[in-house]
């Protein structure tokens, strides 16, 4: 079981394959095993690696959780980087995951050869009812994870069922749940938008967002991150917040040609 002892404590993280690495980025709640459905395939050709984010799956919780920030995520992301030495690599971000992928990528560009961004956070155009939202996620008022993520899930299979089963087991502890509505305060805030950062994105980058999905329109956040990161494409599945894990085989046919074209580019 692989752990980097980080500024935060214990970060656990899995790896998978060989070749260029592939860093698998979940979602708050999520844990590293989000990706199960895909990590089989993608392996076969990368060295793919899944982190827990602290405070999630096997991490330690940090230090102060209910102070917690998306930048204590990209800070550990930075660490996890530098700890294991990677070369330059291909990013698979989901919602958190990806705001803070693209938050990479728009600064320390030498750092990223592609990006994946599933329903990325941080191009939500807000207005008082988004805003309301990231309030209430982030009081005692907020949704359990579990009915938070049985919300945004909107096709069932076995990896989303265990999805929902660990969102009621261990996310829904007290310190994980502290940690988790900190991150929701934090997105309302005003640095939590790339929509400006995101324009000196050079990386190739596929946009992959769920037409169902009800917490990041693909209508309204996928045409803002479209438009925010040049020369990116926009795909949009027949399914919620997480396409990997509720459509993996639609994800995978168009996540698998767009790492190939990335290498040879």
């Amino acid at each position: 079981m692989p752990i980097l002892n980080l500024s935060t404590g214990p970060v656990h993280y899995t790896e998978h394959g060989h070749g260029v690495p592939v860093v698998l980025l979940h979602a708050n709640p999520g844990d590293s095993l989000d990706f199960e459905a895909i990590i089989p395939a993608l392996s076969q050709n990368y060295r793919v690696l899944a982190i827990d984010w602290p405070g999630y799956g096997q991490s330690a919780i940090p230090p102060s959780p209910d102070s917690a920030t998306v930048f204590l995520l990209y800070n550990i992301l930075n660490e996890f980087l530098d700890a294991l030495k990677l070369p330059p690599a291909i990013f698979v971000g989901n919602s958190v995951g990806g705001n803070v992928a693209a938050r990479l990528a728009s600064e320390q560009p030498d750092r990223v050869r592609g990006l994946v961004l599933v329903a990325p956070g941080g191009f939500t155009p807000h207005n008082w009812i988004t805003r309301s939202f990231c309030r209430l996620q982030g009081s005692r008022f907020s949704l359990s994870p579990q009915r938070f993520a049985r919300w945004y899930l909107k096709r069932r299979n076995a990896t989303t069922e265990a999805m929902l089963e660990r969102a009621s087991g261990l996310q829904s502890g007290t310190d994980a749940v502290t940690l988790n509505r900190a991150l929701w305060r934090s997105f309302g805030r005003p640095e939590n938008d790339l929509r400006q950062s995101a324009r000196s994105i050079n990386s190739p980058t596929l946009l992959m967002f769920g037409k169902y999905d009800p917490a990041i329109a693909a209508g309204k956040d996928g045409k803002a991150a479209a438009q925010s990161v040049p020369s990116a494409k926009l795909v949009v599945l027949p399914c919620g917040h997480a396409s990997f894990a509720e459509v993996p085989e639609l994800f995978l046919a168009e996540a698998l040609p767009f790492l190939e074209r990335t290498l040879q580019s």
